[in-house]
């Protein structure tokens, strides 16, 4: 099958051509981004493969379907930037890797605990700089602290056992509770209660209009002055001006993001001789309590075998004609009383 590979980077072309090997589909590399002025450079292939910030709005759909695009296949779990009901429309199947590493985004998340806490951004440069004072990187015990996690799937999961071997106490909220985190000694809560006793929060959920800006103004007054707050799922879980004035108000004592609500025009490129214009951006990473990395939770070897594996056999099960096993479906239509 012909395939346009949109927002590819060396490293996807490297692990792609590896798992290629075994299905020998013409897979054809795009640096650039799916949106709708790049749309027609998948004309002439019938199925397009894509990542988390690429456009698969409804106009670009309409470009791919005319173009002859019958599969978009997705190097991601998450699907948000896709238009579901359209590409239900235009019979154009949706299919994505609903399992990689969950401990890729799990360690990466605590990664940004431990550089928070201790300061390690900040010793690291002093230490280069032969500066061996240790005044203002003082940090505190994680074991005993109160860890809350929203989202207890398979990452949140993983998480939540690294942080018990931290000896953390465990608050958890999901809409569906999770046996192992139980068995863990997990207590589920809601939202509220979570919020204000959790010395430290870390999201965990996909991202659904349900989700979008769960941490918000409101939800941010329910927390503990000082909180630590942690995002590696998806960025508009996150109101950032919210969250800018929790930090300023010191509820928010340290906040931490792998993803960033318009890290599209940001992240996965080099701007380092570029005036940067999100003013909410540079305002956010110029606080000392904060530390943002440019959405590299799942970059790690075994995450990268995984999606680009499983991304192939999306692509030859559509080939031929068989079930999609990781097929993403249009929210169902509630009829109107």
């Amino acid at each position: 099958m012909r395939v346009a590979v949109f927002s590819t980077r060396p490293y996807d072309r490297q692990f792609l051509e590896a798992a290629n090997a075994a299905h020998g589909h013409e897979l054809i590399y795009h640096e650039a981004r799916l949106q709708a002025d790049s749309a027609p450079i998948a004309n002439g292939c019938q199925a397009v493969c894509v990542f988390v910030n690429d456009d698969v709005d409804r106009p670009v759909l309409e470009i791919l379907a005319a173009s002859g695009v019958r599969l978009v296949a997705l190097r991601s779990t998450g699907f948000n930037n896709v238009d579901l009901q359209a590409a239900a429309d235009l019979k154009i199947k949706v299919v994505r890797v609903t399992d990689y590493s969950p401990y890729s985004v799990a360690e990466h998340a605590v990664g940004l605990i431990l550089m928070l806490n201790r300061k390690l951004y900040k010793a690291y440069n002093r230490v280069r700089e032969d500066n061996f004072s240790l005044q203002g990187l003082m940090g505190f015990d994680i074991h005993g602290k109160t860890v809350g996690v929203v989202g207890t799937g398979k990452i949140g999961q993983c998480f939540a056992q690294i942080m018990q071997g931290f000896g953390s106490q465990l608050l958890g909220y999901d809409v569906r509770q999770n046996p192992t985190c139980l068995e863990m000694g997990m207590r589920y809560v809601e939202l509220p209660e979570l919020f204000a006793a959790a010395d430290i929060i870390s999201l965990h959920c996909p991202l659904l209009p349900s989700t979008h800006y769960l941490i918000n103004a409101e939800s941010i007054s329910q927390m503990k002055p000082g909180v630590m707050l942690i995002n590696t799922s998806r960025g508009a879980l996150v109101d950032t001006s919210a969250v800018i004035d929790g930090i300023k108000a010191g509820t928010i004592g340290y906040f931490g993001a792998d993803v960033y609500e318009e890290e599209e025009s940001l992240f996965f490129e080099d701007l380092s001789d570029t005036v940067i214009q999100d003013d909410m951006f540079q305002l956010l990473q110029s606080f000392p309590n904060v530390v943002i990395t440019a959405h590299q939770g799942f970059f790690t070897r075994e995450a990268f075998t995984t999606i680009a594996e499983t991304t192939l056999e999306n692509i030859t099960e559509f080939e031929q004609g068989l079930p999609l096993s990781h097929e993403v479906q249009p929210p169902k239509k509630v009829a109107s009383s």
